[in-house]
């Protein structure tokens, strides 16, 4: 019986074929945040775009 591979197995294969890991997280535009997906402008205590709905991984 074959196991199941593990995250890091995963994650290692995913990124030799060019993709990206890493959870997404807001980015930073002068002192606000931006959305990654629409680049929608928000204050610091947004936890969810109120653009496009895009929300930071856990």
């Amino acid at each position: 019986m074959a196991s199941a591979p593990t995250d890091d197995v995963l994650d290692q294969f995913l990124a030799d074929r060019g993709h990206s890991t890493e959870p997404e997280r807001w980015d930073r535009s002068y002192n606000k945040k931006q959305c990654p997906d629409c680049g929608g402008i928000h204050d610091d205590a947004a936890v969810e775009c109120s653009v496009c709905g895009w929300r930071p991984e856990a």
